[in-house]
């Protein structure tokens, strides 16, 4: 009995023990975020670094403290999870890039944005596929199969939409922003539905159906992940109006927009969508009708709270993956072999360059054949900042290959350890080195480039973060943008595609959708409003 009893206790105190290590741990991180953030305000005027180098950085050195102190056994905190990057972390980036974007800029835009993140996307994975059969084949790297060159292309065709937010200014750059960040939202998800398209698929047995059934899955994720973003944007839009959740309470209103906005993509998760389109058009339509539902406090808080949640988790993933890249245990198995480690990590490299390019410019010739004013077709400059901004990998990249080449953040094969080992170090060098020099070479290359004025803000002490795109975005498309005459024939109508579909959008818009779902002009119930006393004039 006493020996049971010394059992047990002896159980409690390991529990005890392990609690308290996962307790220190979170406070190291938190005040590794802290740093971050502190770090980050006194670079802020640097024109080479930005929060996520930053935070990568950081992790890095960090890793190597807890290596030199655990004596070489652990260099992290945290293992990394797929699970803890797709459900928690990317969430409330991709919501909060939907409900800052400028949409007549990104609209305007759309097809190019289509073009680069789908089209471009599997042209960028058939080369890095190709090329890394044709390579790792001649190397001794352990046996792979079909299905892992192809998992490797859509991995590497993934960019870092997150690093992007913070290398390009949508205000400096908008038309550079819209593409290279539009097209950044539509590659995630094109390189998440391949490669669980990849894995899902009978590869061993190719014929010429396959293709046909992976474009009709993909055009139907697509077109079904959009749709369910609208629907619950929609929805969130009826409710707050139809209810007037304001006059009670602010934090209800807060909190039920937060809510719809992640039910949004775990809806997408459950129906086996693709939950970084729907939380982003969800986004969309949510600053669209939603946001000017709500009443005048929750408009600050939300704005603030949404792009909040996205600056910490962007800080996490960087701190995470940097901190996560001296794992030990991976780098023992190609210890032996560093040489062949460094080659895979070079090809990879070179493919992702290859592959980017093979497409950016290309559908940029296709792109601007279909534009009549030079205004709005690319320049080469440009064009070059678009490959080189679309460059960086980043934590996709990392939780795919996690994903298959990884059980449980652990690997046991010396060829699966070099790919993870080759991610970590393609993801490291093109985070540091391609968006260091994004900055400078948009100043080279674009050197007249000025703020612009659009971007309204509504409080004097609101931080340049934190600025109101959706009141600038209403008056730059209601106010700024002339009277388009009515076409009288096709080929008017497509001589100016672009403002005609604006022009009737408003239209229907203004006619059918604000009346049901409120939006910009609509005045929500404050309570004890003079709109609230005189017997709610609007309905």
């Amino acid at each position: 009995m006493a020996f049971e009893l010394s059992h047990v206790f002896a159980k409690f105190q390991m529990v005890g023990t392990s609690d308290h290590a996962s307790v220190v741990s979170m406070n190291i991180f938190v005040a590794l975020l802290c740093a971050c953030i502190v770090i980050g305000h006194l670079l802020e005027e640097n024109r080479w670094m930005n929060e996520s180098i930053t935070a990568l950085l950081i992790g890095l050195c960090v890793g190597v403290v807890i290596l030199l102190v655990s004596g070489g056994r652990s260099s992290h905190l945290l293992v990394f999870s797929e699970d803890l990057f797709f459900i928690y972390l990317l969430p409330p980036i991709i919501f909060n890039a939907g409900f800052q974007v400028k949409k007549k800029q990104f609209f305007v835009n759309f097809i190019t944005i289509t073009l680069f993140g789908a089209v471009g996307t599997l042209i960028s994975c058939g080369i890095i596929t190709l090329g890394a059969t044709q390579a790792f084949k001649r190397m001794d790297i352990g046996p792979m199969e079909i299905g892992d060159f192809l998992a490797i292309g859509a991995i590497f065709a993934a960019t870092d939409s997150v690093c992007t937010l913070q290398v390009l200014n949508q205000d400096e750059t908008p038309l550079l922003y819209s593409l290279v960040f539009g097209e950044g939202v539509v590659n995630d998800a094109t390189s998440v539905v391949l490669f669980n398209a990849i894995k899902s698929f009978d590869l061993n047995q190719l014929d010429p159906t396959i293709a046909l059934h992976f474009l009709g899955n993909f055009l139907y994720l697509f077109i079904a992940s959009t749709l369910l973003g609208v629907l619950t944007g929609l929805l969130s839009a009826y409710i707050i109006k139809k209810l007037y959740i304001g006059r009670h309470s602010t934090d209800r209103e807060v909190a039920l927009m937060m809510l719809m906005a992640y039910l949004s993509y775990m809806l997408a998760e459950l129906c086996y969508l693709s939950g970084i389109l729907t939380v982003f058009f969800c986004g969309i339509v949510m600053s669209h009708y939603t946001w000017h539902n709500v009443t005048e406090s929750s408009r600050i808080t939300t704005k603030h709270t949404f792009a909040t949640l996205s600056f910490v988790a962007e800080i996490f993933i960087f701190l995470y993956v940097g901190m996560d890249a001296l794992d030990i245990e991976k780098w023992r198995f190609v210890s032996d072999s560093p040489g062949t480690s460094v080659a895979v990590s070079s090809i990879l490299l070179g493919l992702v360059l290859a592959g980017r390019a093979a497409f950016v410019f290309p559908l940029s010739f296709l792109s601007n054949l279909a534009k009549k004013s030079p205004e709005d077709k690319l320049s080469f400059r440009q064009q070059v900042i678009i490959w080189w901004a679309g460059l960086m990998r980043g934590a996709v990249s990392m939780a795919l290959a996690y994903n298959k080449f990884t059980m449980s953040g652990y690997t046991q094969l010396r060829s699966n350890a070099i790919m993870i080992t080759s991610t970590i170090t393609v993801v490291l060098f093109s985070t540091v080195v391609f968006g260091l020099m994004t900055k400078p070479l948009i100043k080279l290359l674009l050197p007249h480039t000025k703020r612009t004025s659009s971007t309204i803000s509504t409080e004097p002490t609101t931080p340049k973060s934190f600025t109101v795109p959706l009141l600038g975005n209403a008056q730059e498309s209601e106010v700024n943008l002339p009277d388009i005459i009515r076409p009288s024939s096709i080929r008017a109508l497509l001589a100016t595609p672009t403002h005609t579909v604006h022009r009737y959008w408003r239209k229907f818009d203004d006619a059918i959708m604000r009346p049901v779902f409120g939006g910009r002009g609509f005045v929500p119930v404050a309570p004890a409003s003079p709109t609230e006393r005189n017997g709610h004039q609007w309905q």
